[in-house]
């Protein structure tokens, strides 16, 4: 399947895998960019080693073009750089302004990729240069900035740029990626179905709490999970933490229920406090209910865990059927 996204990455399918922060791991990538999609690192907040070690072993495992997204709300100008030494193909930015590293990457013949949530951010990101924009709907999960719908968001964007645009956000099957091109986007990136995966970072409590979710299960909120990462809108599914927050009368920070207790503890022994942005990736032991758990409104139409190749083959599978049934109706 061709589209304007496969032929600028060249990728075999216009399917990439959003990072989901450190529930991704080169493991996960390398099966998405083996299978036909872009596979995308998170290491925004990795030190200068792991970035190093995350993006080797990825090369090891596969020689596909991958990528590694970087949040801009922390300073990135040392990872900017390991990008261009280790020849990432892709970098994709998130949460800020990529200005100053766009024309440094691309000199380096690295692609680049902003995410944006209105028309107005993507006129300023194409006239500055990027190869590409993810457009974030506000049905997807994690941290989104945004505040408007896939279907509207899509066509307003799409109409007024001339370089590839990505939806983001619901998207989570071939229905999906069709239904994303007809609304103006060259293809899909896709969370919470590559949380489902084998291959993610993921306690199986998580994806148990996921696959047992419909579309009324998440919630977006502002200041909720928001220790370790402030004034980020997210979404996640419903939990004690948040009922109980909810029936205080959402307090702010310094206010909240049981705010400092311990709840959980991660892979390296470390606490995690309620109310901390940390999710129940594996080796996540305690309360993990209660722990920030990211999913988008496409949960509900999630409900096994299977391999990223899987993931991808089946998109495109259901996305030719769905184009043949609208052809019978021509």
């Amino acid at each position: 399947m061709k589209t304007k996204i496969t032929e600028l990455l060249d990728i075999e399918f216009p399917i990439i895998q959003a990072p989901i922060g450190s529930a991704t791991n080169p493991i996960l990538v390398s099966e998405v960019s083996n299978s036909g999609g872009l596979g995308m690192l998170a290491l925004s907040w990795k030190n200068k080693q792991e970035c190093i070690n995350s993006i080797r072993e990825t090369k090891k495992r596969t020689s596909k073009p991958f990528g590694v997204n970087l949040v801009l709300a922390w300073n990135q100008d040392e990872r900017v750089n390991l990008c261009i030494s280790e020849k990432v193909p892709v970098v994709s930015f998130f949460w800020g302004d990529s200005s100053k590293y766009i024309e440094k990457l691309k000199q380096n013949d690295i692609k680049v990729c902003q995410t944006v949530s209105n028309s107005k951010e993507a006129i300023e990101y194409s006239n500055k240069g990027v190869d590409f924009l993810i457009a974030q709907g506000w049905e997807a999960g994690g941290h989104v900035k945004g505040n408007v719908a896939s279907s509207v968001l899509i066509p307003s964007i799409s109409e007024k740029v001339d370089i590839p645009v990505i939806a983001s956000g619901g998207f989570t099957d071939g229905k999906g990626l069709i239904a994303s091109i007809s609304l103006g986007a060259s293809g899909i990136c896709i969370g919470t179905r590559f949380l489902m995966s084998n291959e993610a970072n993921i306690e199986e409590f998580y994806s148990e709490l996921i696959s047992k979710s419909d579309e009324n299960n998440t919630v977006y909120v502002k200041n909720l999970f928001n220790i370790g990462w402030e004034n980020a809108p997210h979404r996640v599914l419903k939990n004690s933490t948040f009922e109980d927050w909810k029936k205080a009368g959402e307090p702010k920070s310094g206010k909240r229920p049981n705010e400092n207790e311990i709840i959980a503890y991660d892979s390296n022994n470390k606490p995690i406090i309620r109310y901390s942005d940390n999710n129940p990736l594996k080796g996540t032991k305690g309360n993990l209910e209660a722990l920030a758990l990211y999913a988008g409104q496409s949960s509900g139409l999630i409900s096994n865990i299977i391999s990223a190749k899987e993931i991808v083959h089946k998109i495109i599978y259901q996305a030719k059927n769905t184009l043949e049934k609208i052809k019978l109706l021509e």
